[in-house]
């Protein structure tokens, strides 16, 4: 065996037992909340049981390649600012080097060297990248990176004297120093909060989070999503100390001083939001030039909705006419004329109101209904996503427009007279150009959408934000980020403000399905118990309140299977 493979195969060994695991605690605390006081932590505060990495430094004689590898390897080791992996470099690299940069999470890794001398590629095999503000990125298999490095000898000892910022860690080390914590913007209303994912080091987690919620919502929620801090507003000291349970926020003076009352209780909301995960955090405190700002509730400003509950209801289709389903029960729709004629299909409930929508037989026509009005038909195309609800009465679908390309329109067909015209957009973003759309739906909070499109038999699970103008009127969609599936999927639906549920619409009466849960934390699909001949889907609040529908009927999840409920109605679908 050559030395570099001996170092291949003994490198996770070695890994492996540098790792000191120390106790998971997990601990959720509502902010604020009643308690005994917290003891003071550090500026890193966080979880202080987080498991911590103690690499080893440089070896006497190593050659270049074993001091690039151990410089990477050492990237686990956050302790005292990486000191160890600092060891590796240059006196003028170590203090030039920024490892906070960047995080790659690399599957498998490899030193290869190149045809300039002295110059090594490190060449990954990326899962994901995530960026100073932690927002992850997830990559397919197979996508690589090459970092060059450059070495040079010091006191005849191999160090690197040019290196990229950043730290790449293996995937299995990642997830147990980070961990996923959603820091939370406002929609523009102020309502609700919408959460934004980001990975932080466990141990490093109040500065953090504090710092990229000043930083602004991750791309694909930029023009969607509101802060209440002003942009440039900053930290006015590098940490953000945790003192008898007070997260001492200090911000630049001028801008905190000279935000309204208002104002400055939505700060402090968003990051009593912000900090929910945090077990240290009792309350928020904010400062300017570390003298404290008194925070008034006037009663003007209600505290936003988080994680929105849809209500108990479905509608369904029951003999060719719109039904409500609940507790395994079918009762009409209120005030609603008989759609039986059009051979109603997918329907959906406005949130908000009494307005509902669905297709014809065929999916080639949308219709809204509303209480004592005939049906109206809003768009005909060769095929149209189920439609979908948001808060603001915008019912959403999609298919092709009549050049053939994909495009994404809303109706809004509220305080319309019979006979009106109804307020229409449509939208063509550039990244679903050549694309099918299969599924398009509205997240709780009316921020986001669940995008399914597919592509020479491939399909991709995306989350879009919703771009609207002063009044509500949708004008874009944001550049998405994609969700990490196991397998195809055609149907999806959202569960909880951070959970999606997909699945692939079955063919044949035979075959298996296993639905699956993706989440915005970029952690694995979980999947869900097979079951045959699944040709829908539906979710109200949370993972337990999964239905599932094929020719036999509509069924529940239960557990690790699926509870047999009414046969009968068929497309039910919880408002939204």
């Amino acid at each position: 065996m050559t030395e570099s493979a001996r170092r291949r195969v003994i490198r996770p060994i070695v890994a492996s037992l540098t790792v000191l695991l120390l106790l998971f605690v997990t601990a959720c605390a509502q902010i604020p909340r009643s308690g005994p006081v917290g003891k003071s932590t550090d500026e890193s505060a966080g979880n202080p049981d987080a498991p911590v990495f103690f690499p080893q430094g440089p070896l006497d004689g190593a050659s270049p390649e074993s001091i690039l590898e151990g410089f990477y390897s050492a990237g686990s080791g956050y302790e005292s600012d990486y000191a160890v992996a600092r060891q590796f470099l240059t006196q003028a690299s170590a203090v030039s080097w920024k490892p906070d940069q960047r995080t790659l999470v690399f599957r498998s890794a490899r030193v290869v060297k190149t045809a300039v001398e002295n110059v090594y590629n490190y060449e990954l095999d990326l899962s994901y990248t995530v960026d100073a503000d932690g927002v992850a990125t997830a990559l397919p298999e197979g996508t690589k990176e090459n970092i060059p490095a450059t070495l040079t000898q010091v006191d005849g000892e191999w160090r690197v004297s040019a290196i990229p910022d950043g730290t790449a860690i293996p995937e299995e080390n990642f997830r147990i120093i980070y961990g996923p914590y959603p820091i939370y913007f406002y929609d523009h209303s102020f309502t609700y909060a919408v959460p934004d994912v980001r990975w932080f080091i466990k141990k490093k987690t109040v500065k953090a989070m504090t710092s990229a919620l000043l930083a602004g919502p991750a791309p694909y929620l930029r023009g969607a999503v509101v802060s209440a801090f002003p942009s440039g507003m900053r930290l006015a000291r590098e940490s953000v100390p945790v003192v008898s349970g007070a997260a001492q926020v200090d911000l630049t003076a001028k801008e905190l001083r000279e935000s309204s009352p208002e104002d400055r209780l939505r700060m402090q909301t968003q990051l009593a939001l912000t900090f929910r995960t945090q077990a240290d955090v009792i309350n928020v405190e904010l400062r300017a030039d570390q003298d404290l700002v008194r925070v008034e509730d006037n009663g003007s400003v209600l505290p936003p909705i988080r994680d929105v509950n849809v209500p108990s209801r479905q509608i369904a289709v029951n003999g060719n006419e719109l039904v409500r389903y609940e507790n395994n029960r079918i009762s009409p729709l209120p005030d609603m004329q008989s759609v039986s004629g059009l051979g109603p299909r997918s329907p959906a409930e406005s949130p908000v109101s009494q307005t509902a929508a669905f297709l014809n037989g065929g999916r080639t026509t949308l219709y809204s209904i509303l209480p004592g009005q005939p049906a109206r038909a809003l768009t005909t195309r060769s095929t149209l996503t189920h439609p979908s609800f948001g808060r603001s009465d915008w019912v959403w679908t999609a298919g092709p427009g009549a050049n053939g390309s994909t495009e994404v329109v809303a109706f809004r067909p509220v305080n319309v007279a019979e006979g009106g015209a109804v307020p229409t957009v449509s939208l063509a973003p550039s990244w679903l150009a050549g694309r099918n759309v299969k599924e398009f739906r509205v997240s709780r909070e009316g921020v986001r959408a669940l995008v399914i499109s597919e592509q020479n038999g491939k399909s991709r699970v995306q989350v879009t934000g919703i771009v609207r103008n002063a009044d509500g009127t949708p004008r874009d969609l944001t550049a998405p980020i994609t969700l990490v599936s196991s397998k195809e999927a055609d149907q999806g639906v959202w569960v909880n403000d951070t959970t999606v549920a997909v699945m692939k619409t079955a063919v044949n009466a035979n075959d298996s399905v296993s639905p699956e849960l993706l989440t915005l934390t970029s952690s694995p699909p979980q999947q869900l118990a097979p079951w045959p001949g699944l040709t829908a889907i539906s979710a109200g609040n949370g993972a337990e309140e999964i239905f599932g529908q094929s020719s036999e009927g509509i069924f529940q999840r239960l557990g690790n299977g699926w509870s047999p409920q009414l046969k009968g109605p068929v497309d039910p679908s919880f408002p939204g």
